[in-house]
C-alpha cells in the first residue's frame, strides 16, 4: 500500500499522478532559483509569486503561514513560537529562520524557493544567509517591486477578498462578476481590516524604515532586480522573466 501523509496513492486518480509524474519531469531540467520578493502591501508580489512558484517549479515560503503552519503541526520550533505568541512577544530572527531552514528541506522545495515578507531587517537578512550558507546554497536573486506610495493607496484600498479561496478582486481593476460575490462559489467577498488608507500609511512607514536597509544589503551583493511594479501584471511578469533568465 502506497500511502504518503494520509494520502493513499492507490485512491489518487489515474490523471492527477501523471500530470503530478510530467511537472515533476519538466522541473528537473529547470534551474535551481533561491528567491526573495521585497515590496510594500499591494505591490502585486501575491499576484506574481504563483506565477514565478508555477515557473521555476519553487515552493513559496511566507513566513505567516508558516509560523501558524509549525505551531499546528507542534513541531518542536512551533511550540516554542506559540511560547512567544502566547506571551505576545515577537517570534525571534533565529525561530523564523529556524523554521524556514525546516521548510526548504521539503520535496516541493527542491528546486528552490519564494521567500515572501522575509528578511524585514539587515540582521534576519544576515541570519538567512549564514544558515543557506551552512547548507552550501545562497540567495540567487531579489526582487524588489517597486512602486510609488500613491498608487498603493488606490490599488489597496479596492481590494476584495473571497476568504477559503484566496482569490483576490479589486473594485476599480478587476471587479467580481457580481459586486461582493466570489465569482466561482457565489459566497460573499470581505475586505481585510488592514486595507484603510489609515492602516496602510502606518504599514508603509514601517516598511520603508525597515525595508530599505534590507533592499541596499541586497544591492551591495549585485543580487537585486529592481521591478516597475506601477505597470500592468503582465508586464510586471515579463520583467520578473527577464530578470530571472
Amino acid at each position: 500500500m502506497g500511502s504518503l501523509s494520509g494520502v493513499v496513492l492507490e485512491e489518487v486518480p489515474s490523471v492527477d499522478l501523471m500530470s503530478e509524474l510530467l511537472r515533476r519531469m519538466k522541473c528537473s531540467s529547470k534551474p535551481d532559483k533561491r528567491l526573495i520578493l521585497i515590496g510594500p502591501p499591494g505591490s502585486g508580489k501575491g499576484t506574481q509569486s504563483p506565477i514565478i512558484k508555477d515557473d521555476y517549479c519553487l515552493c513559496h515560503l511566507a513566513t505567516g503561514d508558516m509560523l501558524r503552519a509549525a505551531v499546528a503541526a507542534k513541531t518542536p520550533l512551533g511550540i516554542k513560537a506559540k511560547e512567544a505568541m502566547d506571551k505576545g512577544e515577537l517570534v525571534s530572527d533565529d525561530l523564523v529562520v529556524g523554521i524556514i531552514d525546516e521548510a526548504i528541506k521539503k520535496p516541493s522545495c527542491q528546486k528552490g524557493f519564494i521567500l515572501d515578507g522575509f528578511p524585514r531587517t539587515v540582521v534576519q537578512a544576515e541570519k538567512l544567509d549564514e544558515m543557506l550558507a551552512k547548507q552550501g546554497t545562497k540567495i540567487d536573486k531579489v526582487l524588489d517591486f517597486a512602486i510609488d506610495d500613491a498608487i498603493l493607496e488606490e490599488r489597496i484600498t479596492g481590494r476584495w477578498i473571497h476568504p477559503s479561496s484566496g482569490r483576490t478582486y479589486h473594485s476599480k481593476f478587476a471587479p467580481p462578476k457580481v459586486a461582493g460575490v466570489d465569482d466561482v462559489t457565489g459566497e460573499p467577498l470581505i475586505q481585510r481590516k488592514d486595507d484603510t488608507p489609515e492602516v496602510l500609511k502606518s504599514r508603509l512607514e514601517a516598511f520603508h524604515r525597515q525595508t530599505e536597509p534590507v533592499i541596499d544589503y541586497y544591492a551591495k551583493k549585485n543580487i537585486l532586480a529592481q521591478l516597475h511594479a506601477e505597470k500592468s501584471p503582465k508586464e510586471v511578469t515579463a520583467e520578473v522573466q527577464k530578470a530571472l533568465s
